[in-house]
């Protein structure tokens, strides 16, 4: 990759990473289907003016608009708004790694490979780690088994898009920032709905009455920078470099993710969690690295 590239690269990885330190802080003035309602809307508008609508059907638009965007953004706020640690749940969602691989066997026929299955029993045991932490009600970071389990349920939503995104790119080879835009109109209705049914109107009315200067620069952040500008140069760099040059490097995002949550929420881990969350990048590694890595031990060899 060039130096240029590079620096697109790492952009997008910091607003990926602060992203959830933003979403956390955002959280505090609004609902979690509210804050991720008024995301998509401005995702899908005023974008939809300037890119057009993707030659996809309607239904296929639908689904993908529907794990990616609305289960695994309300299973996220939801889980950050109830206690879940913003570095944790950065580490967390990347689990959607391990999920896109068993949908992608089960559903397209790919193939699992030995370092696939080892990266994901390792970060298993890593996952059951946190999990049994969890279980005590007085750790200082608020985080419980069901916050823990909403946000593996984000990663399996994000698992599922995926596998729905790869659907729609083999067979109908969109641009994605086309996919991203339009879809983003599938979840703002539901968003809205279930954010009248569980808050209430009263709520949204004084929320949105109260609205300031600092929460439309989260809004904005989540919308422009995180979701349209994130994806645009992530796509451009995917279409522009092979997969396993670009991809590997969104394991950077929980490292971003952990420190700027602890910079700005002073979040902090015990050591048992610290021995899991090594054990879950330790998994996620040989997942994304060992073939390249054996492959160089190899050449080093010779």
């Amino acid at each position: 990759m060039s130096i240029r590239d590079i620096g697109l690269a790492l952009l997008v990885i910091l607003i990926w990473g602060i992203n959830f330190v933003v979403i956390k802080i955002g959280l505090h003035n609004f609902s979690p289907f509210l804050l991720a309602g008024l995301r998509f809307t401005f995702v899908a508008f005023p974008a939809c003016l300037v890119i057009a609508r993707p030659k996809v059907p309607l239904h296929l638009l639908a689904a993908y608009g529907m794990s990616i965007s609305f289960l695994q953004f309300s299973l996220l706020f939801l889980a950050l708004k109830l206690g879940m640690p913003a570095g944790l749940a950065s580490l967390l969602l990347q689990s959607q790694a391990f999920f896109t691989l068993l949908f992608g066997a089960i559903c397209l026929g790919e193939k699992i490979q030995p370092h696939h299955i080892l990266g994901l029993i390792i970060a298993i045991v890593g996952m059951l780690c946190l999990a049994q932490t969890s279980i005590s009600s007085t750790l200082p970071s608020g985080m419980s088994l069901f916050t823990l389990l909403l946000t593996l349920g984000a990663a399996l939503s994000w698992g599922i898009g995926n596998i729905i995104n790869k659907i729609i790119l083999q067979r109908y080879r969109v641009e994605p920032l086309r996919l991203v835009v339009w879809s983003a109109f599938i979840p703002v209705l539901p968003f809205f709905a279930c954010a009248w049914i569980v808050d209430g109107k009263e709520a949204i009315w004084h929320s949105l009455e109260h609205i300031n200067g600092f929460d439309m620069l989260t809004i904005f952040y989540l919308a422009i920078l995180c979701t349209v500008v994130g994806y645009a140069i992530w796509g451009s760099l995917l279409g522009k470099y092979p997969t396993p040059t670009v991809a590997p490097l969104t394991l950077l995002v929980p490292v971003v993710g952990l420190l700027s949550a602890t910079f700005f929420l002073d979040e902090s881990l015990s050591y048992p969690q610290m021995l899991s969350v090594v054990l879950i990048i330790f998994g996620l590694v040989i997942n994304s690295f060992a073939p390249r890595l054996i492959s160089y031990l190899r050449f080093a060899k010779r």
